[in-house]
């Protein structure tokens, strides 16, 4: 890609023969018109997930070389992504925003208020996941492929190491490869921003399910047939291992909420003591 490619052959603000156009006014066009289509190349890359939130992109000087394009020219097109809140640049850098946190954050605080949610969010996620993983066997291109069969053995090697941190990591990826294999942009960016709110415990402790040996080892098998099922193109069977996968982890969440209150209930019975007068 240069200049000449993204400004359209470079035949964007020249001036017909015989005309009175001016140099200066060709040169004026031109620099909006090409700083306009390196912004929509960028954009169309954070679009599509080549770009990620919280990524930080290369300095001006590289990005530069690796476009082809002139440093002022690269330096417009990042002030209009800025201006349409896709990237930020702070002393560390330019990196592209969590430009869904504007949504999720409001959202996190509703949902985590209310204890009923949590089923709510795996009926919702099974539906989703369910879809994802069909469209993931049916479209996954081979680096896609290669990229899910790398997950799926550091899940093993995380397993064996019982590191449940490491495990709770892996799950992190191994859906996030799905939802991006499913090559639908949509079911890409609304889960992403979804899993991010995972990653913070929003609606459980992710880390203590991998923490307990009977349910890690479930979960290992649940992530290896849903894998197993998109490397094959199986796109029936990866739908019904993703709806069995969302089902065993929603119930094993509600089993430890469960478990909690009961826990919770007798140390409150255990010292209610404490609220007794002599």
């Amino acid at each position: 890609m240069n200049e000449k490619d993204l400004a359209g052959n470079g035949q964007i603000g020249q001036p017909r023969a015989g005309g009175t156009t001016g140099v200066h006014m060709v040169e004026g066009l031109r620099a909006p018109k090409l700083a306009e289509a390196i912004a929509e190349h960028i954009e169309r890359l954070i679009l599509e997930g080549v770009l990620r939130p919280g990524e930080k992109l290369a300095s001006e000087r590289e990005l530069a070389e690796r476009l082809e394009v002139s440093r002022p020219s690269l330096r417009d097109a990042l002030q209009m992504l800025e201006g349409r809140g896709l990237l930020a640049t702070s002393r560390d850098g330019t990196r592209v925003t969590e430009f869904l946190s504007g949504l999720t954050d409001p959202l996190a605080g509703l949902l985590q208020s209310n204890d009923r949610v949590t089923a709510d969010y795996f009926e919702f996620r099974a539906a989703v996941e369910r879809t994802a993983a069909g469209l993931a066997a049916r479209r996954a291109s081979e680096p896609e492929r290669a990229a899910i069969r790398e997950c799926l053995a550091e899940m093993e090697a995380a397993s064996r190491e019982q590191s449940s941190t490491r495990e709770a990591e892996a799950d992190i990826v191994f859906h996030r490869l799905i939802y991006a294999a499913s090559h639908n942009l949509v079911i890409l960016h609304v889960m992403r921003a979804f899993s991010e709110m995972l990653r913070r415990d929003i609606f459980f402790n992710r880390t203590s399910l991998f923490a307990r040996e009977d349910l890690s080892a479930g979960l290992l098998a649940q992530h290896r047939e849903i894998a197993e099922a998109v490397l094959k193109g199986d796109s029936g069977a990866a739908e019904e291992a993703s709806h069995r996968h969302l089902a065993f982890v929603g119930a094993s969440v509600e089993e430890f909420r469960r478990d909690e209150e009961r826990a919770d209930l007798a140390l409150r019975r255990l010292n209610r003591s404490t609220l007794l007068g002599s």
